[in-house]
């Protein structure tokens, strides 16, 4: 079980050594000003924060929701910092039994943050337990058992529960509606990525061109993350190949050697869309055919891939299943099939 107060991103995974989780750690923002993007969400972040201060209670419950790498578990950290409070890092599928729930409720100060990531994983269990926590800051002791079995409520100290996921339509509706303000983060624009990749060249040490900066933007999927590793792997290129400084030829090499195109596309995304396109005739497919077909688990698909070739025009999803659209046959340069070529006349973008 993770049961322990953390400023560190728990959320990397095993396979990442020393230096990627130092790097890691070195370039996540520490407060709402050098926090790139989602302003609105900022700002109203911001109010409750200084509202939360004046009353000297604890900020309300907050659930961020939205694709990963866009900033969720940075901002549960940036609002243990501005708040002034502790951080309580936990990941939910760790939270196996009540005991162990218990065990974290009680061992909170006043107002400290409690940050749980993928929520929507929680045990039915374990979500039930945590509602009288949430909502009336007790939980239920229960010792010994049958006949003999004697339960008393034990207060807690006043505590924020911050929430991410990125199945928001997996969480249960009592649970959803205990959240008193529900914060969606959208993938970023080009302009704001290339900010956050001028901010880590410059905290990396590292020479960086605007163009250079705007390259890796453009190919960074929307996501920080993603800008954040292709511009350590950039760095890279730039040691290695050039004079140190990246320059929009050095980020252009290091990008193509990457296997991320000029779309944001990386292999597997295009391996998607052919398998699509070669296999089933565009579509229409249901994901786990996909799934099978690429060794993927559903849940990648759903969460990692899919959303992205989305938002960018690349596939539709229709009640019979994923289908590509005309943009994709041509990134790919392929012909688009007559009943394709036919909607665009028809002004119409996707098949349906």
């Amino acid at each position: 079980m993770t049961n322990e107060t953390t400023r560190y991103d728990t959320t990397l995974s095993p396979e990442q050594g020393d230096e990627e989780r130092h790097y890691e750690i070195s370039l996540r923002p520490k407060s709402f000003d050098d926090f790139v993007g989602q302003e609105k969400l900022k700002d109203n972040l911001r109010v409750m924060v200084e509202a939360s201060a004046k009353r000297g209670d604890p900020v309300d419950h907050v659930l961020f929701c939205g694709p990963p790498g866009l900033g969720k578990t940075t901002l549960a950290h940036i609002l243990a910092e501005e708040r002034g409070v502790e951080l309580h890092t936990h990941a939910a599928p760790a939270l196996e039994h009540k005991g162990q729930l218990g065990t974290l409720l009680t061992k909170v100060e006043p107002n400290d943050i409690i940050f749980i990531d993928e929520i929507h994983r929680l045990s039915p269990v374990i979500e039930e337990y945590l509602y009288t926590a949430v909502e009336d800051f007790q939980i239920e002791i229960v010792q010994g058992d049958g006949p003999y079995a004697q339960s008393f409520t034990l207060p807690l100290q006043p505590f924020t529960l911050v929430a991410a996921t990125t199945r928001t339509g997996l969480l249960t509706n009592p649970m959803r509606t205990r959240f008193g303000y529900m914060a969606r983060l959208d993938y970023y624009s080009a302009e704001e990525l290339a900010q956050v990749v001028t901010r880590s060249a410059r905290m990396l040490e590292l020479e960086t061109s605007a163009e250079a900066a705007m390259e890796v933007a453009r190919r960074a999927r929307g996501t920080p993350r993603i800008a954040n590793r292709l511009l350590r792997r950039s760095r890279d290129f730039a040691q290695v190949r050039g004079d140190g400084k990246l320059d929009i030829e050095t980020a252009k090499l290091a990008l193509d050697r990457l296997d991320v195109d000029h779309e944001g596309l990386d292999e597997m995304d295009r391996r998607y869309l052919r398998i699509l396109i070669e296999h089933y005739d565009g579509g229409p497919t249901g994901v786990e055919t996909l799934a099978a077909a690429l060794s993927e688990p559903r849940d990648t698909l759903e969460d990692v891939y899919e959303p992205f070739l989305l938002q960018q025009g690349f596939i539709a999803r229709t009640p019979r299943g994923r289908t590509v659209t005309r943009k994709a046959y041509e990134h790919l340069k392929l012909k688009a099939p007559k009943r394709l070529r036919k909607a665009v006349d028809d002004d119409q973008e996707t098949l349906f």
